[in-house]
């Protein structure tokens, strides 16, 4: 029998994470939850571990790492339920976990696609970088969540525990109706890792579903379990990924305005990094840009025929930028989006 929900770890070497949060995984599922552990070729004894411990756990095998996007693409194929709920291997999960959230989207089938709060595993008490309460996109194509504004992260005082609608949901634990993943291609595996889920969640928004956020549900995440944050590989993606972003997704009317600006930040970035002796940091942007550069024809052919609207509600007008560095305004509840 097809179970309604299929929990999804994508895992690649991440035996220790599968050994410290598993066992929550398990403890925390419900009786329509199936879950399945999407190997992408990993080279330690991951695939080894679940089989011998965990037989209850289906196992995907994915020939190569494709990365993140492409991993799920590939793994999701093979797997049939009405929801998707895409978790990070490096995830502990809470009591009742998943019923907020598949309740809510039972209750309203224009919800494309959820998070829950997400808080720091080794901060507990403080929001996590990768999705917070929520994440936001400004004007410029900068993500931002509620509770995480670039580095500054917010202490979890009940501010954000209402359910919201949101720009977009977080990658780390990702709940997804499976026709519309497949309806729209599911990510693009051209991003590799990293914002892969904005770019799907702004193709939802396009199709006129929404993206949601329920604090009712509340997972723990590490964070930078495969890329650090400091890394200069997710420098790279992350630059490269955001060009990207904003190519396939803008109204042609705003395209090259938008795209030219946001390049002069990056440049400014780029220049930081140089000043601050960040060497490798600062080529990561460059080759960011030239990969951009060299992409092009590809990501003409990506472009929606009709990108209907950008005016949605969750995207910031102003600067996130501007707001952050020289206003001084470091936290969401500082920012007006009237």
């Amino acid at each position: 029998m097809i179970k309604r929900v299929a929990v999804v770890i994508l895992n690649w070497n991440g035996l220790d994470y599968l050994k410290k949060f598993l066992p929550t995984v398990l403890k925390h599922n419900i009786d329509y939850s199936e879950i399945y552990l999407a190997d992408n070729n990993s080279t330690d004894d991951s695939v080894a571990f679940v089989q011998g411990n965990y037989p209850q756990i289906k196992i995907i095998k994915n020939e190569i790492n494709s990365g993140f996007a492409q991993g799920y693409n590939d793994a999701l194929l093979n797997i049939k339920a009405e929801y998707y709920v895409l978790l990070n291997s490096d995830v502990r999960v809470t009591d009742d976990w998943i019923n907020p959230i598949i309740t809510m989207m039972d209750k309203d089938t224009s919800i494309a696609a959820c998070q829950p709060k997400i808080r720091s595993f080794n901060q507990p008490d403080y929001f996590e970088y990768a999705g917070a309460g929520g994440g936001f996109i400004d004007n410029l194509g900068f993500p931002f969540c509620r509770g995480r504004i670039f580095d500054t992260i917010e202490k979890d005082d009940g501010q954000y525990d209402d359910v919201k609608e949101v720009f977009w949901a977080s990658g780390a634990c990702l709940f997804v109706r499976s026709e519309l993943f497949h309806k729209v291609n599911g990510f693009d595996g051209d991003f590799f890792a990293h914002m892969e889920e904005i770019d799907l969640c702004w193709r939802l928004k396009n199709l006129g579903y929404k993206i949601m956020y329920c604090p009712y549900s509340v997972v723990f995440h590490v964070g930078g379990g495969t890329l650090q944050y400091l890394n200069p590989k997710k420098t790279y993606l992350n630059f490269r990924n955001n060009l990207y972003l904003l190519f396939k997704n803008l109204p042609l009317k705003q395209l090259f305005q938008k795209i030219f600006i946001r390049m002069l930040f990056d440049g400014m970035a780029a220049i930081r990094f140089l000043v601050k002796g960040e060497v490798k940091h600062f080529n990561a942007v460059l080759k960011a840009h030239l990969d951009f550069y060299l992409s092009f024809n590809n990501l003409i052919a990506k472009r929606r025929k009709k990108i209907k609207r950008n005016d949605f509600q969750q995207v910031y007008r102003g600067s996130i930028v501007f707001q952050y560095f020289a206003r001084k305004r470091k936290v969401f509840s500082k920012l007006n989006f009237k």
